[in-house]
């Protein structure tokens, strides 16, 4: 039977460890001991919402890769702490995005009265410690990147129990977890003989995964996802892996489009006859096949016009979004987040590319603004 991941963590948190933490960052020990008890799942909740996407799942064995060498609990003797913070704000920006990171932040510390910044100082170093543990679960149950996934999915409902009620709520209201997703999850599992448990969909994904998503990317650090989500409105979203196809968002018992990238749009979604949410996948489709492209500087002049019709599209998005209702907004806001971390990933690597650069960027800015903006209605 697998371990506990949110006990796995915890374990090396010891008063010794929270002293020490609470002495660098210059707050109470008992306050940094209840921050710490609701960061720690809150970040696991992320990471599960951010591996419901291949991108995520890559996303987090490339960090893993890089993590700090030795044990979690070595990390606080061999590094110094706000060494160790920066690595970690670094790792959460990577994952879950800074917006999302700051949200998560905020709730933490208002959670535990330790405020917004010793939220984030608490938050940059703990996340080393939360990575440097699956990577040590990994490692001891000689599991692949998927596999690594699999187990966090698998944990989900438990992760998202162990958050502190005060703090779940912060998170809920922010459109990050949702802790009553639980038994639709069950039954939908039961439903599906074989399937596997279905994760929250996040942004970041989380994402978190990461917003969502942890979320960031990628959303999605809580994911995102977050690092992964569900609207609000009465619709039950999930997010199961499967060989060939992405699947973020779904209703219950609605067949699956032949194609889409955020899924089946509710009615709730429809301004002025237009469905936002159809709108959102179009301009997705758009980038997602115009920035793999970008192979070189004449390609990615080519692929200027799709990444200019993906812009028009969340232009006008932006102009109509007002006109939702607050729990409408909110379902686009968890669309949006879901899907930014991919998208994310995929400008850095167009951005990356020798000759692309010059040509792309001022357009790869605009759609990332707008995007963002997306995440702020």
């Amino acid at each position: 039977m697998a371990a506990n991941l949110t006990s796995v963590v915890m374990q090396f948190l010891t008063p010794e460890v929270v002293e020490k933490i609470a002495s660098s960052l210059g707050l109470d020990r008992t306050a940094t001991q209840k921050a710490a008890g609701g960061a720690v799942p809150a970040l696991l909740a992320g990471l599960s919402d951010l591996v419901t996407t291949p991108a995520g799942t890559s996303q987090l064995s490339k960090m893993l890769s890089q993590q700090l060498g030795g044990s979690p609990a070595d990390l606080l003797r061999n590094v110094d702490a706000q060494g160790l913070a920066a690595t970690g704000a670094n790792m959460l920006s990577g994952l879950f995005g800074g917006r999302v990171t700051d949200i998560v932040a905020q709730a933490v510390g208002k959670f535990a009265g330790i405020g917004d910044s010793g939220g984030k100082s608490l938050l940059s170093i703990l996340a080393p410690m939360v990575l440097g543990t699956l990577g040590q679960q990994q490692r001891n149950a000689g599991l692949d990147a998927e596999g690594l996934a699999a187990l966090l999915r698998s944990q989900k409902d438990e992760i998202t129990a162990a958050i502190p009620s005060g703090l779940a709520d912060q998170l809920g209201a922010a459109g990050l977890i949702d802790r009553t997703e639980a038994g639709l999850r069950s039954g939908a599992a039961a439903a599906s003989a074989g399937a596997s448990r279905a994760a929250d969909a996040s942004q970041q994904a989380g994402a978190w995964a990461s917003r969502t998503t942890w979320p960031s990317q990628g959303a999605q650090w809580w994911r995102i996802g977050l690092a992964a989500l569900i609207v609000l409105a009465g619709i039950a979203w999930y997010v199961m892996p499967r060989q060939d196809q992405q699947t973020v968002a779904e209703q219950p018992a609605t067949p699956r489009p032949a194609t889409g990238t955020v899924g089946m749009a509710p009615a709730a979604l429809t301004v002025d006859g237009v469905n936002l949410a159809n709108q959102l996948n179009a301009s997705i489709d758009s980038l997602k096949s115009a920035l793999p492209s970008m192979t070189d500087a004449g390609a990615a002049q080519a692929a200027l016009p799709k990444i200019n019709e993906a812009t028009a599209q969340l232009n006008d998005i932006s102009a109509r979004v007002q006109k939702l209702t607050p729990d409408g907004r909110n379902a686009l806001v968890k669309m949006v987040v879901l899907v930014t971390p991919s998208i994310n990933q995929m400008c850095d690597k167009a951005l990356a590319t020798p000759g692309v650069g010059p040509v792309a960027k001022p357009a790869i800015d605009d759609v990332r603004a707008k995007l963002d903006s997306l995440t702020k209605v």
